[in-house]
């Protein structure tokens, strides 16, 4: 069994230099990259490298739709007749790319309005939303849960996308944006099609953080799984509680928006929805162990219901594990 090939594909992101992966035993690729010209010509060039011909690949496998990660998805499966693989979640940003863009679009505006975003503050964030270089449609085949093609399994492990999945392999776990070496995904603006997407991620590391096996990011290079999960879960306890701290310090009820501007100062462009996803995602959490009080909008407002936010110590063991999931 030949190990898998990293491959670097493209400029770079604001999470790193995205992660392909070969995968010559089973005639696969994981994550092709970007649909830039640059990236393709990274990704053949990789696969060359290897000592592998792009006609002797079978399959494309995608973890979530971002542009980044599945953008050259249908190229590559064009220039080699191999099959394009992803969750059925997922599935439609790629092999509906046009329809289910557009429909995109208009639920980002819609929930960013929700969240109290200005409309100055939206029309920026749609305009900046430019079309990738994807076709409008493409044969996929759509997963599940535990389903198995070629020797690998789709764990599904949503919260940065709706169908986002790792892949398993027997020696190796392949987590796109699940877990990254430096930089913690956005959990909420990613995609705004989950209700609780924080609750949701969480529930994903459970499901990964006692694996062992060689875990293989979507950026970046192997990371040690339960550090980087126990740094993420950190991580987002600082977050709620600064969170509910920008509601409790204001007289008002705080919209998403005014919370992810205390948290993350000014906010423009695709940074405005990502801050007021992740300030969504933390007030419904902290909705849910009745902390704070959701008022139904539009927009969407919150309001502090204890004077402190609780510790570990004071909260019930139900409430500490409501918190966590």
């Amino acid at each position: 069994m030949s190990d898998p090939v990293r491959i670097p594909v493209g400029e770079g992101t604001p999470e790193g230099t995205n992660s392909a992966y070969l995968l010559p035993t089973e005639h696969a690729v994981v994550d092709p990259g970007p649909p830039t010209d640059a990236a393709w010509r990274d990704l053949r060039d990789g696969i060359e490298a290897a000592g592998c011909r792009l006609g002797d690949l079978e399959r494309v496998f995608v973890t979530h739709w971002h542009a980044d990660h599945a953008g050259l998805a249908c190229r590559l499966a064009d220039r080699t007749d191999a099959t394009v693989h992803l969750h059925r979640r997922d599935a439609p940003f790629v092999g509906e790319y046009a329809s289910a863009r557009k429909r995109r679009v208009q639920r980002d505006r819609r929930t960013l309005e929700r969240w109290g975003v200005p409309e100055p503050v939206r029309d920026e964030v749609a305009e900046g939303d430019a079309p990738s270089p994807i076709p409008d449609t493409h044969p996929v085949y759509r997963h599940d849960d535990g389903d198995r093609v070629g020797g690998i399994e789709f764990v599904h492990t949503p919260g940065h996308t709706a169908g986002h999945v790792s892949l398993r392999t027997e020696t190796d776990l392949f987590l796109g944006d699940l877990l990254l070496p430096t930089y913690t995904p956005n959990v909420g603006g990613s995609d705004t099609r989950l209700a609780d997407p924080l609750g949701k991620y969480l529930d994903s590391l459970s499901r990964i953080e006692s694996a062992r096996l060689t875990a293989r990011p979507g950026h970046g290079t192997v990371i040690d799984v339960a550090a980087e999960t126990a740094a993420v879960r950190r991580h987002h306890r600082e977050r709620a509680t600064a969170a509910f701290e920008a509601v409790a310090d204001t007289e008002e009820p705080s919209t998403p928006w005014t919370v992810a501007k205390t948290l993350f100062g000014d906010l423009s462009g695709i940074h405005a929805k990502f801050g007021a996803g992740e300030a969504a995602a933390h007030l419904r959490r902290l909705a849910a162990v009745d902390v704070v009080e959701r008022i139904d909008g539009p927009p969407v407002r919150f309001r502090a219901t204890v004077e402190a936010y609780p510790t570990e110590q004071s909260l019930t063991p139900s409430e500490a594990k409501r918190l966590e999931e």
